[in-house]
């Protein structure tokens, strides 16, 4: 039996799960990290607790099966997507913290390059939008904010990367400044047609090519982790953005095939084969994978307050005690009697792109009740993505069969019941939920020839529970219309 390691580094948590060669959990490791808020609208990540708390839980899963490193036939690595840093080459050394995808700080920026008239040049190179969401305007905001770093940059004295890179670098001991084409589609600074970093991009966000890491594919043997490291010798073979990751555990490989991965935020892909397509519904157009010199892609849908929503419940207003623990309370009551909740924290994804949009929570009277709130945060999260699979739906101009769900919500039956009823399609859930960190085990697999190709791979996808719509067409209609009628409210909030 071979066992693979994947390493799942999360907005909130670093986790490690071991799979054997049937796509199987076997070991999991999980441990959350600090957040930081410096301003509203600001979030960071700390580079080193990040790579310190990967590695513990590395060690730990490995533990707990009582497992060697020689035991593990390669790691794949699969990270949150558009967090980005840079560090001295030299030293290793961070120059300040990863600034978070979530993060707004951007905003007036993106503003000016709207206005400058460039974002159709940029949507047609990169598939992205101007949106302090990508990792562009996040490196221009570094070289120009930290003290020294552009001199530095110039002089090729940094590295700069998204935590995929980060990874490697530190696994390796600095050997390796890599990313795989799925990371590079999301920084807009890649060609996604060319698969190589842009000059004209470049440009316009005043970025050295010489920072940037080597573009890879998401599948090959890139180097082994070094020898000073608990991990010693054992290969590093997949790389992927945790979203096209999901997409790949979960099998999505013929056109028109598409997923939602329920975690902090929500992610909807769906595979468009070898051509990039460009959307007319302001969805995302981006680099699903790259196998063996071919580069497939994805249409995406992103909505950035997903399970965040269900966290605030928690920790914000102390309504729950665990976030399981809502499913409980919103199922005292049969609806959210009247309740709208827009969980626009850190404003609105796609299709919206409205980074001053902020929460709101709307229709509340005498007799609204924690229970009906819950309610609501869930069918926010629902409503978002029935929102991201219509747009999709137009693009492809297919008929849609199901949607595929995964990540940590989907275990909530409650959600995936209300999911289907405004979709209006089966949700269908498989049993091994960990399918981010599946897929690169996989492409980490196919790397070093535990798996011979996709195919194989997709045989061992099997269904935990399929979810049918309840209710008629005619009410999914109106609760859309009436959710529509709520982010309308909760756009433009904190513009000044």
């Amino acid at each position: 039996m071979a066992f693979l390691l994947a390493l799942d580094q999360g907005t909130t948590s670093s986790r490690a799960i071991v799979f054997d060669d049937a796509g199987a959990v076997r070991g999991i490791a999980q441990r959350e990290f600090t957040q930081h808020f410096p301003r509203p609208g600001w979030v960071e990540h700390d580079p080193e607790e990040i790579w310190t708390s990967q590695l513990e839980v590395a060690a730990e899963a490995l533990a707990k099966l009582q497992l060697k490193p020689a035991d593990i036939v390669a790691i794949g690595i699969t990270n949150q997507r558009e967090t980005t840093l840079l560090w001295d080459r030299a030293t290793g050394e961070p120059i300040h913290n990863a600034i978070v995808w979530q993060d707004r700080r951007t905003a007036a920026r993106c503003d000016e390059l709207r206005a400058s008239g460039r974002e159709a040049m940029v949507a047609a190179k990169t598939g992205l939008l101007f949106d302090p969401y990508f990792s562009g305007t996040k490196i221009e905001w570094l070289l120009d904010n930290v003290a020294g770093a552009r001199q530095a940059a110039e002089a090729g004295r940094l590295a700069c990367g998204t935590i995929d890179s980060w990874l490697a670098y530190k696994l390796t001991g600095g050997a390796l400044h890599v990313t795989d084409a799925s990371n590079a589609s999301r920084t807009s600074l890649m060609n996604i047609h060319s698969g190589d970093w842009d000059d004209e991009l470049l440009a316009l966000l005043r970025v050295p090519r010489g920072i940037l890491p080597e573009i890879r594919s998401s599948s090959e043997v890139y180097g082994e982790v070094d020898s000073s490291l608990p991990l010693a010798g054992v290969k590093l073979a997949g790389l992927i953005g945790d979203q096209q990751g999901a997409l790949f555990g979960q099998g999505c490989f013929g056109i028109g095939d598409a997923k939602n991965t329920y975690g902090t935020g929500c992610f909807m892909l769906m595979n468009t084969g070898r051509q990039a397509v460009a959307s007319r519904h302001r969805l995302l157009s981006t680099v699903a994978w790259r196998l063996g010199g071919v580069t497939e892609y994805a249409l995406e849908g992103a909505v950035f307050i997903g399970g965040a929503a269900v966290g605030w419940l928690r920790d914000g207003l102390g309504v729950i005690k665990t976030s399981a623990d809502v499913e409980a309370l919103a199922n005292t009551t049969a609806d959210s009697g009247g309740v709208s909740f827009v969980p626009a924290f850190t404003g609105l994804g796609a299709p919206d792109w409205d980074p001053y949009a902020r929460g709101a929570i709307i229709g509340i009277t005498r007799g609204t009740t924690v229970a009906h709130i819950a309610r609501a945060a869930l069918d926010g999260v629902a409503l978002q993505v029935a929102d991201l699979l219509e747009g999709m739906h137009r693009d492809l101009e297919g008929e849609l069969s199901e949607l595929r769900v995964d990540g940590g919500a989907s275990v909530n039956n409650t959600l995936m019941q209300i999911q289907a009823d405004v979709l209006q399609l089966p949700v269908v859930r498989p049993q091994v939920t960990e399918t981010t960190a599946l897929g690169a085990a996989y492409l980490a697999g196919l790397a070093v020839g535990v798996w011979r190709d996709p195919q194989t791979i997709q045989r061992q996808w099997r269904i935990d529970r399929r979810f049918t719509p309840q209710i008629s067409a005619d009410e999914a209609a109106a609760r859309r219309a009436t959710w529509r009628r709520a982010v309308d409210r909760a756009k433009g909030w904190a513009q000044s």
